[in-house]
């Protein structure tokens, strides 16, 4: 440590406070070595011995985390000593530190106490015993400090340590729950019994004589709260609960707790605190009752006290409404909906039911709701869990047996109508400006209500009917007269009229959505529905007349306008298509009423109104694209598909696709919804076989192209203009998404013979003049990419036809024209200052880089990929004949993607698949290519490789396990001095359908290899170290495919192989290395030296025992 202490003080000082960003990076290069240099812990400790400087305090103590964190080979003496040292350091200096000081040492006590948590299991209640000690300390600061760092503990044990695989993480958390939770989960319980009778017992003794007693009351209990909770929040079996939800399922407590859970008193004090004290302590102990509620059943030693249990919940919840305590706290309230919630959730209604006091609470229940659902904007983001606890109660009803009356009849119908009158009572709130914000606006919120909601409505479906109707038709008969004002007229009460007619379209559509889940499946209730669904019709047949043609841009005639697409869309699923009942009441009551007679007819008012939609709201891309994904939904089913070709309104569309019938073609907000309208018209296009037809549709498209080919050749700097710029941009998302809904050879056959020869030309001249235009190259790549795919086999021309020759040249044109492009003006570094860097130094950088340069190479590598494996092409005219287009497009490709750096590689997602998928192609198929690239792009991607092997993603790590595999068994194969393709039955150098670099007969791929690796020989040490890492180390979801590539290493490397046999036997724990070399033997038993099928699957037997007994 070469800097004095003042010095260090003043750059931790400037690293946390700066506004300067590069005093801030120098203050970070200096200080650097603290947080990656294992030597520097001492030099840590010492900083935080003599430091008065609270952020060098901070800064020495996340270093000391990060080190320990990042080499988990620490020894463990080494950890020992730090776990004492932090204990020791907060025992006496935790009253003076800060408390972001504070919050970081208790981190890193809790991190060291996890790594070094397996080293000796026998050492546990040691060193829960040193934390305790806190516990027992004279004042109540030790005490919190304690209750802290027992909370932060047993967060960090329920969560995965950077840097640790999975399985790793449940021996720790397994350990630790078996050995040490219920320890803790007692000294919550105690600790939060003591300071609810007023700091007797345990914690009066740990305070001093006539010290105050009060000020930290409320912390601690806060902190004992949160200590029972984390303990109740315990991932106990390994489920991994997504945290982006409320919803849990049944906690799986171990039976060791089942006295402190069927203790009385454990459910009595948690309501205690709830009653006498304020969020967030009050909150936290719903929260744990919520967890309580949700204890596994086979948990209880018999039904006699899990009734007991209920009942104890139901006369809790049952007071905390009757004296409504504390629920006029919005974290109270939301806690204790979510409890009501999970008592159905948890328990049936027939065990309900039976508990006594049960009308009471369901009548306070009832009240509640009703009080909720007024307060709409106070509990907007409850109200779906009350809803949830009736819908399940509802849904309950038809199994409840015994004569104990459920009470629902009395409540739900009026619960139905307060939640409809609510909701539309908002809209005028909203319009008043008497509410923060709209509840139509929050979709997820919405659907999240309207889920529930059929249940409660179909119920007593004859009454939620009539009050619906009572609603329904004042408000379209009002809307109906609208639809003759005069322009200009005032609109303020047509805005609150179509919001409220939003809500109730919304909820006749759930409703209707209802008949596929609900029981109540007559005839009678089938009428209901159409009763109901007449309206909305009724309804629509106004929508697009008169004044109402003026409202298109408003905001509340675009959302009644989604709510009536939502309608259709519920409507169809069942009442129309492969699902629909032809004999269904709803089409007696349509037809009476409106001469809808079948679902043929209701369909050709969906088109029409789809198409009113396209054509009116070219601004709204939200109704222009829900128009669009119901018509998708609509071509997508066979039959459905069929009856769309039967309508007039969708054959006109077929005729009229332009943006001259269709103007939101030309809004740029709807640019990529151009590729779904085309790629549904083009599915119902290709349903029949009719090639006229085709070409008839296909007219404007092909006059554009031929437009702009004309201009083109006429002047090219009009070419480059903004209109034809947009015209392309344009043609492409169209084109892709004809060629997309191309799905046999015959589709594809005419839509290829349309494209090429006279076509492909502007699409070269495309990409000549806008290379560098990610807004062109990427639908224009898109759009190759769609055309080039062999799905279905499509791509399946005569044996006589040149066609995918020709085709592969001119993807290798274009993957030419694009790097060539690139290449000449390659990325700077990131970082590195240049203000034409892309990614300079900032997140909205990195996107640039991206958007600008990686996205193109992708695409382009994915087009390129896309075509090599096909199987429409012999790649081996190409070097017989001279031609250029597969080295060129390979070497361009090649370059290309070694522009982007390992590190970005992996970071995006997209990228990444494009890549490791070239490779894959590149090492199977064009080994001599890759063979013969210069040694550090060889290197280069053989390094990539084994990066790839340790993706989360299987497809990639699979991708480049395969890949890994084609080169180890080609240079055994070259060792062997065996030129036929004996001895290696288990693998296809060749892959059928991938075809062979032309020229390139396997002897020279395999000699060249050869050469490579001899002139490498720790490139295969290397990757065959990193997959025994992943299989011992590491979560393995794909342990065949790695177990391939892992034989041919082996093979080829078995001095290497012998080596690293003794470094993993010499790592494990003494006690273990007997075992692991055993384990070694078993993995190469009667495993021979080739590479046949059946010697590889024995193997891949073998590393399966050889796991389980290495990770035993």
């Amino acid at each position: 440590m070469t800097q004095s202490l003042a010095e260090l003080e003043q750059l931790c000082n400037v690293l946390y406070n700066s506004h300067n960003q590069n005093e801030r990076a120098h203050a970070e290069g200096v200080l650097r070595p603290f947080s990656t240099n294992a030597e520097y812990i001492p030099q840590c400790k010492a900083i935080l011995d003599a430091a008065a400087s609270p952020y060098a305090q901070l800064f020495a103590t996340s270093s000391l985390t990060k080190l320990l964190t990042d080499h988990p080979n620490t020894p463990s003496g080494l950890r020992s000593d730090t776990r004492k040292y932090c204990v020791g350091f907060l025992a006496s200096k935790s009253d003076a530190l800060e408390s972001f000081v504070l919050i970081a040492q208790i981190q890193l006590l809790s991190r060291v106490i996890k790594t070094g948590w397996l080293d000796d299991p026998d050492a546990h209640e040691t060193i829960l015993d040193e934390v305790m000690d806190f516990l027992k300390q004279p004042g109540e600061g030790h005490y919190l400090v304690g209750l802290k760092i027992f909370n932060q503990l047993v967060m960090e044990m329920n969560q995965q340590t950077p840097g640790t695989s999975l399985i790793s993480q449940r021996k720790v958390a397994v350990s630790f729950r078996h050995d040490a939770l219920l320890r803790l989960f007692r000294v919550a319980l105690q600790g939060l019994q003591s300071l609810m009778e007023g700091g007797g017992g345990a914690l009066a003794d740990t305070q001093n004589p006539g010290q105050n007693t009060t000020s930290l009351k409320p912390k601690l209990r806060e902190q004992c709260v949160k200590l029972t909770l984390n303990c109740l929040s315990y991932d106990f079996v390994g489920t991994s609960l997504d945290e982006s939800t409320e919803d849990i399922g049944t906690i799986q407590v171990p039976s060791s707790w089942r006295e402190l859970i069927e203790e009385p008193a454990t459910t009595n004090l948690l309501l205690d605190v709830y009653k006498h004290n304020a969020p967030p302590t009050s909150s936290c102990a719903l929260e744990c009752l919520v967890r309580l509620a949700s204890v596994r059943r086979s948990l209880f030693a018999s039904e006699v006290e899990r009734n007991e249990y209920l009942r104890r919940l139901i006369n809790g919840t049952s007071d905390i409404l009757s004296k409504n305590q504390g629920l006029g706290e919005h974290d109270n309230y939301h806690e204790f909906c979510r409890l009501l919630s999970r008592l159905k959730t948890n328990y049936q209604l027939s065990e309900l039911v039976a508990v006594d006091g049960y009308q009471k609470w369901i009548q306070g229940v009832a009240e509640f709701t009703l009080t909720s659902l007024q307060s709409w904007q106070w509990a907007s983001s409850s109200v779906y869990y009350l809803l949830t606890l009736w819908s399940r109660l509802i849904s309950s009803v038809p199994y409840l047996k015994g004569e104990a009356p459920s009470m629902l009849d009395q409540y739900v119908p009026k619960i139905t109508e307060t939640f409809i009158t609510s909701r539309l009572d908002s809209v005028t709130a909203v319009a008043r400006g008497e509410a923060d914000e709209d509840p139509l606006d929050d979709e997820e919120r919405l659907q999240d209500q309207l889920e529930s909601l059929p249940h409660l409505c179909r119920f007593k479906y004859d009454a939620t009917v009539s009050f619906l109707v009572t609603k329904l038709d004042p408000a379209i008969a009002e809307f109906t007269r609208y639809a003759n004002a005069p322009a200009g007229s005032n609109t303020e009460g047509l805005e609150i009229l179509e919001g409220r007619l939003t809500w109730l379209v919304y909820i006749v559509g759930a409703v209707v959505r209802g008949r596929l889940s609900c029981s109540s499946a007559d005839n009678v209730n089938e009428s209901l529905d159409g009763d109901l669904a007449y309206r909305v019709f009724q309804l629509i047949q106004v929508m697009d007349h008169g004044f109402h043609c003026t409202r298109y841009g408003a905001d509340s005639r675009q959302r009644l306008d989604l709510a009536t697409l939502n309608f259709f869309g519920n409507f169809r699923k069942v009442y129309v298509g492969e699902q629909a009942m032809h004999s269904s009441k709803v089409y007696t009551q349509l037809s009476e009423r409106m001469g809808l007679h079948d679902h043929l007819m209701v369909m050709n008012v969906t088109v029409t109104k789809i198409t009113s939609n396209l054509k009116s709201f070219a601004q709204c891309h939200k109704v222009v694209e829900a128009s669009l994904t119901l018509l998708q939904d609509l071509a997508v089913g066979f039959m459905s598909g069929k009856l769309l070709l039967r309508l007039d309104a969708v054959n006109l569309m077929l005729q009229n696709h332009t943006a001259e019938h269709f103007p939101f073609l030309n809004a740029y907000s709807n640019t990529k919804n151009r590729t779904i309208f085309y790629a549904t018209l083009g599915r119902l296009l290709f349903m029949e076989d009719n090639p006229t037809q085709f070409h008839e549709f296909m007219k404007p498209i092909g006059a554009l192209c031929d437009k702009l080919q004309s201009t083109y050749d006429s002047d090219v700097n009009a070419f480059r203009g903004d209109d034809a710029k947009h015209a392309l941009i344009g043609l492409f998302r169209d084109l892709r998404g004809v060629t997309s809904a191309a799905n046999s050879r015959r589709t594809y056959l005419l839509l290829f013979d349309w494209v090429y020869p006279s076509r492909i030309g502007l699409v070269r001249n495309a990409m000549t003049v806008f290379a560098n235009d990610p807004q062109v190259t990427s639908p224009l790549t898109k759009f190759v990419n769609e055309f080039v795919l062999n799905k279905t086999q499509r791509l399946t021309f005569e044996p006589s036809s040149v066609n995918g020759i020709l085709l592969f040249r001119e993807v290798s044109k274009l993957c030419v024209t694009f790097g060539q492009r690139a290449l000449q003006n390659p990325l700077p570094p990131p970082g590195s200052g240049d203000q034409h860097d892309l990614g300079a130094a900032s997140a909205g950088g990195s996107t640039l880089r991206y958007a600008n340069r990686y996205k193109g190479i992708w695409l382009v590598a994915q087009g390129l990929t896309r075509a090599l494996s096909g199987n429409y092409v012999n790649f081996g005219v190409f070097d017989l004949y001279g031609d250029c287009a597969l080295k060129d497009g390979l070497g361009v490709v090649i370059s290309l993607l070694l522009q982007i750096p390992l590190d970005d590689v992996l970071s995006y997602r997209k990228v990444a698949k494009a890549y490791f998928a070239f490779l894959e192609v590149l090492c199977h198929s064009h080994l001599k290519t890759f063979a013969s690239c210069d040694d550090v792009v060889f290197c280069q991607i053989v390094k990539s490789l084994e990066a790839g092997l340790r993706s989360l993603d299987v497809s990639i790590s699979s991708q480049c396990a395969a890949a890994i595999d084609v080169l180890a068994a080609t240079v055994f194969k070259a060792r062997m001095g065996n030129d036929s393709n004996d001895g290696l039955g288990g693998l296809n150098v060749s892959q059928p359908g991938r075809g062979q670099t032309g020229g390139q007969s396997s002897g020279t791929g395999q000699t060249l290899l050869l050469a490579r690796i001899n002139a490498h020989r720790n490139l295969f040490p290397d990757v065959l170290r990193t997959l025994f890492e992943i299989v011992l180390f590491e979560d393995c979801a794909n342990q065949w495919s790695l177990s391939r590539p892992m034989l041919s290493l082996i093979l080829v490397n078995e001095a290497a192989f012998g080596a690293l046999k003794s470094q993993i036997t010499l790592s494990a724990p003494p006690g273990k290395r007997h075992e692991m070399a055993l384990a070694f033997e078993k993995l190469m038993h009667e495993v021979g030296r080739e590479l046949t099928s059946r010697n590889r699957d024995r193997f891949t037997q073998n590393l399966t025992v050889f796991r389980h007994e290495a990770k035993a």
